[in-house]
């Protein structure tokens, strides 16, 4: 059998010696969070996404959110001390991060940026995120998710 290749996700949890698992599917292009949950029989309660956003400074921001919940910018945007925040357009997520669309992972980005995961992920021992690759998803503590971003814990999701 041949050796799975390691995304950057991966080679930065291996480093770390954190404990994590992957789960691989099928998909050839991108699909959202719900639909990989449902592929995966990932809980979508405990899959979340990474979305990049850029606030008015020009700096970079990530956020990880439950696939099913939108972001409030206002919050987001006051957590990260911004004045606002778009989301970066598809077409600089690879220059920007070394991910392309779907397979955005919040570990392993060319550059640490600030990173704010939902403070939901803090009541489940183990989330789904992605894996840095279309295809490839991670089950991880989100505590160490936290330690190895630099991340904190905010509401920032409409309605939370």
């Amino acid at each position: 059998m041949a050796k799975e290749a390691k995304t950057n996700a991966m080679r930065m949890l291996d480093r770390a010696k954190i404990p994590y698992e992957t789960i691989n599917y099928d998909c050839e292009e991108f699909i959202d969070g719900i639909h990989v949950a449902k592929k995966t029989g990932a809980p979508p309660e405990r899959s979340f996404k990474t979305l990049v956003m850029q606030g008015k400074s020009g700096r970079h921001y990530v956020f990880v959110l439950p696939v099913a919940a939108e972001t409030d910018l206002k919050r987001a945007a006051r957590t990260v001390g911004e004045k606002s925040l778009d989301m970066l357009p598809v077409k600089d997520i690879q220059k920007v991060t070394g991910y392309v669309r779907g397979g955005c992972s919040p570990l392993g980005m060319k550059k640490l940026f600030p990173t704010v995961i939902h403070e939901s992920a803090r009541a489940y021992d183990r989330i789904y995120i992605s894996g840095g690759r279309v295809g490839v998803t991670i089950v991880m503590e989100p505590e160490a998710l936290a330690e190895l971003t630099g991340a904190n814990f905010a509401d920032i999701v409409v309605g939370g």
